[in-house]
């Protein structure tokens, strides 16, 4: 049996930018994970991407991590436009709005997994562990984490960031609300005719969003295209070359012409809400507490910035000499944290029922939401400072 400090279950993006966090925190750190930590990348962009906001771009960069990434696959993006389908709205973003180098980066997940992984395992105070968690043992003072390797490993502060179906929230019987956004994203890279000039862009159509997003390539882009689930299905099905057209068509042709380069991949649209986030030896965060809608690309900051505030609450403790697994210790993260959630949900589900549908009253009002919007650079520079992080 091995006894840690801190057991993270969850070797994602989340769980790594804990573990890097609490570098030099005099605490004793494994991380589990039931999938490699690291994979091999392959010549053609992956899938899943994320944008990367300037302040978790800084924390990254001061833990050692961003600089891991190589460069040719780093993709900033300098301004964003978004739209009303078939409607007069319109927002335009610039960089030179706050100002700043760019509004923030396009990164493939992998990639930065990769990165956060190659630090951690770097850092003496870590373990990075390679198994399934087959039972977990709680009692007064620690936990016990069966492993499939035939591990134990005992813990003060067992952490979940293991995803949307977490198995510590399971385990932990976190109360969890849920609403089904009945929607569905498909996910994609695209060849587009007309360099992406590293501009972020988002038509909201009746049935759902599409963001094309920049990548390294100044002629790809990844999609995200939340459809109606009906509406998501019949475009799956299509050909690649009627699949194209229509993405072509539903983009506006602001790109060109636009071509399937890739698979394509889908995964139902879901917003979970951890009611509770602490309890006595047990702490979850990331996705494993809140999923959103990813029309404003928030998820992964959301879960960033979860961690490190964790791991900030975890170092005070330890520099007061307070234990760090008193839920009394952790109840001003859990507050602070689940607001911020709570914030960013109700945000993105009023933008969701806004933007959805055709009702000709509802085109008139965002529409002239975006028009006036775009005409007053305050709340443009504070919408801006707010995604940014700042």
């Amino acid at each position: 049996m091995e006894n840690v400090d801190i057991a993270i279950v969850g070797g994602g993006m989340v769980g790594l930018s804990l573990a890097s966090a609490l570098d030099s925190s005099g605490l004793n750190v494994a991380v589990i994970s039931n999938q490699p930590f690291e994979q091999a990348m392959p010549e053609a962009p992956t899938l899943r991407v994320s944008a990367i906001n300037g302040a978790n771009q800084q924390v990254l960069t001061d833990m050692g991590v961003w600089q891991r990434m190589p460069t040719n696959r780093l993709s900033p993006y300098k301004t964003m436009s978004v739209w009303d389908k078939d409607s007069f709205g319109r927002i335009d973003f610039s960089h030179d709005d706050l100002p700043a180098p760019q509004l923030g980066h396009i990164i493939e997940n992998q990639l930065l997994t990769n990165a956060l992984a190659e630090k951690v395992a770097q850092q003496a105070s870590v373990k990075l562990i390679e198994a399934k968690i087959d039972k977990v043992l709680t009692g007064q003072r620690e936990t016990m984490l069966m492993l499939n390797n035939d591990e134990v490993i005992a813990c003060r502060l067992l952490v979940g960031a293991d995803g949307a179906n977490s198995y510590i929230r399971q385990q932990a019987q976190f109360p969890l609300a849920f609403k089904d956004y009945g929607h569905t994203a498909i996910v994609a890279t695209i060849r587009t005719e007309k360099p992406h000039g590293q501009c972020a862009r988002q038509v909201f159509t009746p049935d759902g969003p599409l963001a094309l997003l920049p990548l390294a390539n100044p002629n790809e882009v990844s999609i995200v295209w939340s459809q109606r689930n009906e509406v998501a299905q019949d475009i799956l099905a299509l050909d690649n070359d009627t699949f194209s057209h229509r993405l072509t068509a539903t983009s506006d042709s602001v790109l060109g012409v636009l071509t399937l380069d890739s698979e394509r991949m889908s995964f139902p649209l879901t917003m979970r809400y951890a009611r509770q986030w602490v309890k006595p030896g047990v702490v979850i965060i990331g996705d494993a507490a809140h999923t959103i809608h990813p029309l404003a690309g928030q998820g992964v900051n959301l879960g960033m910035r979860d961690a490190f505030a964790l791991a900030d609450t975890l170092k005070t403790c330890v520099q007061q000499d307070v234990d760090f697994t008193d839920v009394a210790q952790l109840r001003s993260f859990e507050r602070a944290r689940k607001a911020d959630a709570a914030a960013v949900i109700a945000a993105m589900d009023g933008f969701k029922t806004l933007f959805a549908g055709d009702n000709p009253l509802k085109k008139l009002i965002r529409g002239a939401g975006l028009v006036v919007t775009d005409s007053l650079p305050g709340l443009k520079r504070q919408w801006l400072a707010q995604a940014m992080g700042w």
